[in-house]
């Protein structure tokens, strides 16, 4: 038995390599979304800047995938960030404790040897459906 999905995808953020991925995945209320680099979903490339910038546009572009699902980054319960090197978590953390409000999702931190692009951070994330839209994105 397979489970209901939904694929999302949106010009708002970069777009997925057709055939290898996709933007998000909606599955029985919850929003599984692929990791976003700091690319201009416009240009395809990644963004000028240091590494508050880039996490500011990781962000950017997960949010627009996330309303595209039908949810917001209020509805994030788990956060996976890649770091090219740790020597930039704590600038990458004043960026990240932007978002979210008070109520911050779980999330993991890891350093990565390589990431796509030779971009130094990459983030993913979890979302679940607001209970309104939970059956109807199905």
């Amino acid at each position: 038995m397979s489970a209901n999905k939904k694929i999302i995808a949106t010009d708002k953020a970069p777009k997925a390599l057709a055939g290898i991925y996709s933007q998000a995945v909606v599955a029985n209320g919850t929003v599984y979304c692929s990791g976003s680099v700091a690319m201009d979903p416009a240009t395809g490339k990644i963004i000028d800047g240091d590494i508050q910038a880039h996490t500011h546009q990781c962000i950017k572009n997960l949010t627009a995938v996330l309303e595209a699902a039908g949810t917001n980054i209020d509805n994030v319960v788990k956060v996976n960030v890649f770091l090219e090197d740790m020597k930039d978590f704590a600038k990458m953390n004043e960026i990240y404790s932007q978002y979210w409000g008070e109520n911050k999702p779980c999330r993991t931190c890891v350093a990565a040897k390589q990431l796509p692009l030779g971009t130094d951070v990459e983030i993913e994330c979890i979302a679940v459906l607001p209970d309104d839209n939970a059956r109807s994105k199905l």
